[in-house]
């Protein structure tokens, strides 16, 4: 069995063969622990290291002229931290843990040796960009376009979904682990907004609340105040990996 999170990741989307396994394995030999509000990079610093998440949740943002934050991502196990380091000198976000976090860090000619040898994993790397960078696009979307209470309910349910990736076994109550100034920066919305939109949901019989426990009461409900239903019914339908090359 594979012990790779980046393999459980992609194995998501494809069939991974043996070789491509021991491959991403390989990948994640090393382990680096973080504290809750610890600094994994900070926006503008040399980042020579992508990282592949292990364990916990972590977020990443950029200060906007302002002062504001704007969170981009929250990130789960399996998913690879500060890609943009293939291409940039610097990093373009920063990233910290929202709880206690385990990442594996991998050089960057690491990816590149991967490239070669394993051509199919190389394109996958590529897919699954362009899964994430679809799925900020509806994010900037819905920031742009639906209200407040949209954006909300979309953020919980996004944040479920992931939490349901990695564990197979959660179910409709949750913890949340997010600050109400979490939510607001991620929504583009104040703190106060976000916590008269979660009473809202409340007081509609969508959600209860239980200290930092979620729970879906209603998800169908939750699911159109979000005007989720379509866009991730044709996503989903959408994905075409057929013209991935087979496995070396």
């Amino acid at each position: 069995m594979t012990t790779s999170c980046l393999a459980e990741r992609l194995g998501e989307l494809i069939d991974l063969s043996d070789n491509e396994k021991a491959a991403l394995d390989s990948l994640e030999q090393r382990e680096r622990t973080l504290r809750r509000g610890a600094v994994l990079l900070r926006e503008h610093d040399k980042s020579p290291e992508l990282f592949v998440v292990k364990r916990g949740t972590m977020m990443s943002y950029v200060i906007l002229p302002d002062g504001s934050r704007q969170i981009l991502r929250f990130l789960f196990r399996g998913d690879l931290v500060a890609m943009a380091g293939l291409v940039y000198r610097n990093s373009p976000e920063t990233v910290i843990a929202l709880t206690e976090c385990a990442v594996a860090p991998v050089e960057r000619s690491a990816i590149g040796t991967i490239s070669a040898d394993h051509p199919r994993l190389a394109a996958l790397l590529i897919a699954l960009d362009q899964i994430e960078r679809v799925a900020l696009t509806d994010r900037l979307a819905g920031l742009g376009r639906t209200s407040a209470k949209a954006r909300v309910a979309a953020l919980l349910i996004d944040i479920r979904h992931r939490l349901r990736a990695v564990d197979g076994a959660a179910g409709n109550t949750f913890q949340l682990g997010l600050t109400q100034e979490e939510i607001g920066d991620a929504t583009g919305l104040t703190a106060v907004h976000v916590n008269r939109m979660l009473r809202q949901l409340q007081d509609e019989g969508m959600i209860a609340r239980d200290g930092g426990r979620m729970t879906f009461v209603d998800e169908a409900m939750l699911v159109r105040t979000a005007h989720h239903t379509a866009r991730d019914t044709a996503r989903a339908a959408g994905l075409d990996l057929g013209w991935l090359p087979m496995p070396r």
